[in-house]
């Protein structure tokens, strides 16, 4: 979290725009944190989706496209590697954020397999709260168990590999 990945979603998919390419953006329903339709960075930058139920539900509604983006792709079913994998074999460019770790370090619903099938993958960092390193953990920060729970600052730290494990 807090490492930009919406915001790299989001311009790369303004670029496509720019570029006169028919763009379609995919959230899941269930995020309704910012927006209920728009995929917003924690900087508010913003660009208009479509929010879906189920991954099958993106082959439904991006078929006359050339850019099909995704946000929060760790929040979808274990069938979102086949749906981009029948995009991409449709030559359709296929643009993902999500995150690969949920907040016990543990790989985060279908991205793994997502990370696997990719093309190219940037990773990006946030900044690591308590020491200022690279942070590629989530801590959470509050008392839930849940392995989801929607939230922001109030509810997740970015931690470096060190600080994350001292407080695990």
């Amino acid at each position: 979290m807090f490492s930009g990945k919406t915001e790299e979603l989001i311009r790369r998919l303004k670029r496509a725009q720019i570029a006169k390419l028919n763009v379609e953006i995919f959230k899941p329903k269930t995020d309704v944190r910012y927006h209920e339709t728009a995929v917003v960075s924690h900087d508010l930058n913003s660009i208009q989706s479509t929010p879906v139920e189920s991954s099958s539900a993106i082959l439904l509604l991006g078929t006359n496209t050339q850019v099909v983006g995704i946000d929060e792709a760790q929040f979808f079913d274990d069938g979102l590697p086949e749906v981009c994998n029948q995009l991409a074999r449709k030559g359709i460019r296929v643009i993902i954020a999500g995150l690969d770790m949920d907040f016990q370090g543990k790989p985060f619903g279908p991205m793994p397999a997502l990370l696997a099938i990719a093309e190219h993958v940037t990773k990006v960092n946030a900044v690591c709260m308590q020491c200022g390193s690279p942070a590629v953990y989530s801590f959470r920060t509050v008392a839930n168990a849940n392995k989801i729970l929607l939230g922001e600052k109030d509810s997740y730290e970015p931690r470096c590999r060190t600080c994350y494990h001292a407080l695990v």
